[in-house]
């Protein structure tokens, strides 16, 4: 979709009597479909289907934290939190997590949870609804991996890929590539990782099955984005991301987290 920045100043009425210029509306939804053409499973290969044009307008006035950039996910909650400085959402599901105990569950991470029940749960975060019947650590578990699988920009910026990829065993160096993060990400990816943390001690891990690399397996994905299209740069790279995480999960020191939120 091309805009201009000499589109006629028309104005698009909405029901709750908002009014937004054509102008404005056309650049967001250009902004959105680059992103998901960019990110999406078929990146850069082909043109936005119908679906995903409907989601971009829909985003326009319905903001979701689902999808988003952290900037965005932090401006959307600056009037409810004002003081925080981690997204909400990361740490409420962090927190439902180990509320309902999945630090002693078997295959926490690893065994998805009910869909239906994980996209109920997704529609009360949007609310700003704080879950609080789950009956099950495995769907707000489920949930956290989405939302950081489905953030506009990955959680560790695609200008640090290489630096990540090529200091995978490194734990220093790993670290080093950690510090220069943007202020946002960095918090964000201290903050995931003290919660793998919590699970990759061994008194956890032995009653989950989830030990350091599982748990590396499972959320490398989640924070590193291969852009390569070349199927056997993608599968060597796929360890060496796993090796990363692995590394900051066993090296990286977050006690500096505590008492941020």
């Amino acid at each position: 979709m091309d805009t201009d920045d000499d589109l006629p100043d028309l104005i698009v009425s909405q029901a709750d009597g908002m009014l937004i210029p054509i102008s404005h509306f056309a650049k967001q939804c250009n902004k959105r479909l680059e992103k998901m053409v960019q990110s999406g499973p078929k990146k850069g290969q082909r043109k936005p289907n119908i679906d995903e044009i409907e989601q971009a307008k829909k985003s326009i006035f319905n903001p979701s934290m689902f999808g988003s950039t952290l900037e965005e996910i932090l401006a959307l909650q600056c009037e409810r939190f004002p003081d925080r400085k981690l997204p909400w959402l990361q740490t409420t599901l962090s927190e439902e997590v180990l509320r309902l105990n999945g630090a002693q569950t078997e295959g926490i991470f690893r065994v998805p949870g009910d869909i239906d029940e994980v996209n109920a749960l997704k529609i009360k975060c949007d609310q700003w609804i704080i879950p609080s019947d789950c009956p099950d650590p495995h769907i707000p578990a489920s949930l956290l991996k989405l939302w950081y699988r489905e953030l506009q920009e990955p959680l560790i910026p695609p200008e640090f890929y290489e630096e990540c990829i090529e200091n995978f065993q490194n734990p220093e160096e790993a670290i080093e590539v950690v510090n220069k993060l943007p202020d946002i990400n960095r918090l964000v990816l201290a903050y995931l990782i003290r919660f793998l943390q919590v699970f990759a001690a061994e008194d956890n891990s032995k009653v989950t099955k989830m030990d350091v690399n599982n748990l590396a397996m499972v959320m490398a994905p989640n924070c590193l984005r291969c852009e390569s299209l070349e199927p056997q740069v993608i599968f060597e790279n796929t360890r060496k991301e796993m090796g990363f995480i692995r590394t900051l999960i066993q090296n990286l020191d977050t006690s500096f987290m505590e008492g941020i939120v």
